[in-house]
């Protein structure tokens, strides 16, 4: 058993996203940390999906995924968000998972987890940046704290340099080596920064009522 929580939260349609979501959690398992690694539920039709061979290969090859809940949401000290962009934006069915936490969010249980994202579209300049902003925009009404890669380490400029969290074109091939590199980092430093913050609050809870 680890000492920290983490979900890593992604929805993939061509497995670039699922490729990158693996290597962050296997990078996250190595740093000792606890990892649910889940898929969130698919929405779009069977006929959609038959349309594209490579959305219907991916769906073919891995037909029983873990899907998120928000009992993962709940259950974990941070949290690493996926998704492809779509037009710029966050995947509908990311999109649709996100809408459903309201309760979590009324009640504060979303507050203060610590929070990072990547991103993939199928060129270099697709939306990548935008998709991960509009990601934190959900976590900033969470009262998350938001943990960007930002250029902390140099697997961030030879992936391509993106600050707000990593970044692939898709392609045949699946993720550059860089890119996987660089993912592996942000789940690590996200890993770590959640472990400051988890022993903040603790060590804060046991300092006696007048003694701060």
């Amino acid at each position: 058993m680890g000492d920290l929580n983490l979900a890593i939260i992604y929805y993939s349609s061509t497995g670039t996203i699922h490729r990158m979501a693996e290597a962050a959690a296997e990078a996250a398992r190595e740093a000792g940390a606890d990892v649910r690694l889940r898929i969130v539920q698919e929405l779009a039709p069977p006929e959609a999906i038959a349309r594209n061979p490579n959305w219907k290969k991916f769906r073919d090859e891995h037909p029983d995924l873990p899907v998120a809940t928000l009992e993962d949401l709940e259950w974990a000290d941070a949290i690493l968000f996926g998704s492809p962009t779509r037009y710029g934006n966050v995947a509908a069915q990311m999109k649709q998972f996100l809408d459903q936490s309201g309760p979590l969010w009324a009640q504060g249980k979303l507050a203060n987890k610590a929070v990072s994202a990547f991103a993939s579209a199928s060129n270099p300049h697709g939306g990548q940046e935008t998709t991960i902003l509009a990601l934190y925009n959900t976590m900033h009404h969470w009262g998350a704290i938001i943990v960007p890669p930002g250029y902390t380490d140099p697997t961030i400029f030879a992936a391509g340099g993106n600050p707000y969290g990593t970044s692939a074109a898709a392609n045949e091939t699946g993720p550059a080596k860089e890119v996987l590199d660089a993912v592996r980092y942000q789940a690590k430093r996200l890993v770590e920064v959640a472990r400051w913050l988890k022993a903040g609050r603790e060590a804060a809870q046991r300092v006696p009522v007048g003694r701060a």
